[in-house]
């Protein structure tokens, strides 16, 4: 008796489980990515979090080989206890509630002028806007060093000139000008992300806006603002986790401002204690920066879902 060979709508006993079996894992294709993510990635934060929870004890006059001992949270409650280092973290804070906002309201205004039909010299405009982005930050530092040095600094002379006494390096001062030379550095940066959202919104609308009457604001504050919502909450994000990890222009101001600190901000501080051989405390400051920027991002991602929930 022989047996019809299996139609189009058959398929042979097992062949299936047979072919599933075959069948490569997953993991095989995700290994090129999670392979240098772990260890690019995971592997740095876990250790760091690993330092973060144990002490070098010395004993004796220090002759013996340091030993490495458990505290669990106690370097947590010794950072934050410490005045110096909770002061970082609140200037970082103060200066990124107001230079943030400042930046990406300019940045905004910025992309919406380039973006304008009667706008002239675009392509020179926008290469100028974003020139100082490309600038290493460090250079920039230096420059604006120069410009805010209290024997050297063009802008304080003109204001003597005027009869002002005006000091860029102060104690008073020193916040809005770290602030200025970090809205100067990153807001063509913004604008860019900004620009090219606007440039994906259809012609069409704003032509159609026109016809029933809009002007240019109004085209502007409720048919191109809503729609780049998704750049300008991204570029905040950024924002945000810029700003707490801010460390080159402190430390290039250093140089003309003696009052600067050097713990000025978080990232400082960090590197204060890795310069000090302490380098459980400096991996204790590393992680309660990293949960600081992840609380502020993340919440501000909460507040906005609920806003634009809420409309």
């Amino acid at each position: 008796m022989t047996t019809a060979p299996p139609g189009p709508g058959r398929r042979l006993p097992g062949r299936g489980r047979h072919q599933r079996r075959r069948r490569p894992p997953v993991v095989l294709f995700l290994a090129p990515f999670l392979v240098p993510f772990a260890a690019i990635y995971l592997a740095p934060i876990g250790y760091t979090v690993h330092q973060s929870l144990f002490r070098m004890h010395r004993s004796g006059l220090g002759l013996t080989a340091p030993t490495e001992v458990f505290v669990g949270l106690s370097n947590y409650a010794t950072a934050l206890g410490d005045a110096e280092f909770r002061g970082s973290l609140l200037r970082v804070l103060l200066i990124g509630l107001v230079q943030v906002p400042l930046m990406l309201l300019l940045a905004l205004g910025l992309a919406l002028l380039l973006d304008a039909k009667a706008a002239p010299l675009k392509r020179f405009f926008r290469l100028a806007f974003f020139l100082p982005y490309a600038l290493p930050g460090v250079v920039g530092a230096l420059m604006w060093s120069y410009l805010v040095a209290p024997g050297l600094s063009p802008i304080t002379a003109a204001a003597h000139h005027l009869g002002l006494h005006l000091d860029l390096t102060s104690d008073a001062l020193l916040g809005p000008t770290i602030g200025n030379m970090l809205t100067w550095g990153w807001t063509g940066y913004n604008m860019l992300i900004i620009y090219s959202a606007l440039q994906a919104i259809p012609a069409e609308l704003s032509e159609a806006a026109t016809m029933d009457g809009c002007s240019a604001f109004a085209i502007a504050w409720r048919i191109k603002v809503p729609l780049v919502r998704p750049a300008l909450v991204l570029t905040a994000v950024f924002s945000i986790i810029g700003t707490a990890q801010l460390y080159n222009e402190p430390a290039i101001l250093h140089n003309v401002a003696p009052n600067l600190s050097s713990g000025y901000t978080p990232i400082s501080a960090a590197y204060q204690a890795v310069g000090a051989n302490d380098f459980n405390a400096a991996a204790t400051e590393s992680v309660i920066l990293a949960l600081l920027a992840f609380a502020l991002s993340f919440g501000f991602l909460r507040l906005v879902q609920r806003r634009g929930a809420a409309l």
